[in-house]
């Protein structure tokens, strides 16, 4: 299948995380074809820092394989992953990582740092970035922008 058709359900996903007031950043985890974890942005409504889409999906995919490992299973996220989440991507034993929009201030793929080059970690998994980058970054973009002007509003 090609990548565009999960990186639109994450796309989705993160319009949900958007109607809650959450930064609109949605995920999921697919193995052998079949979304197996989903997950949006929670960190504000859950009172979780760790709360990042790609943690929410990583956990239930992980509930419903019963394995903390998900090994052979492919993570699909409209933001590059933060350090934190690409640490947890790592633990899993995720295969393949495929982002939308680079993060230019927090992103672990390249943007800033590069762990999953790292040849000292034990776990390396294949990234693929860019894929319908414009589309997520714009969602991004805009909930920012409308989050400002509020910002000023008095």
């Amino acid at each position: 299948m090609s990548d565009e058709i999960f990186m639109r359900v994450a796309l989705e996903l993160a319009k949900e995380a958007e109607s809650l007031g959450e930064i609109p950043v949605g995920a999921v985890v697919m193995k052998d074809g079949e979304i197996i974890g989903r997950g949006f942005n929670a960190p504000i409504s859950r009172h979780d820092p760790s709360a990042h889409a790609e943690m929410m999906a990583l956990r239930d995919a992980a509930q419903r394989l019963g394995n903390y490992r998900l090994v052979d299973c492919e993570l699909f996220i409209t933001l590059e992953p933060c350090l934190m989440c690409a640490g947890t991507i790592m633990h899993a034993r995720i295969a393949r990582v495929v982002y939308g929009a680079g993060d230019p201030k927090t992103g672990a793929c390249g943007s800033v740092v590069d762990v999953f080059t790292e040849r000292r970690l034990n776990h390396h998994t294949e990234v693929t970035g860019g894929v319908l980058a414009e589309e997520c970054g714009a969602m991004l973009s805009k909930f920012f922008a409308l989050r400002r002007a509020q910002q000023k509003t008095p």
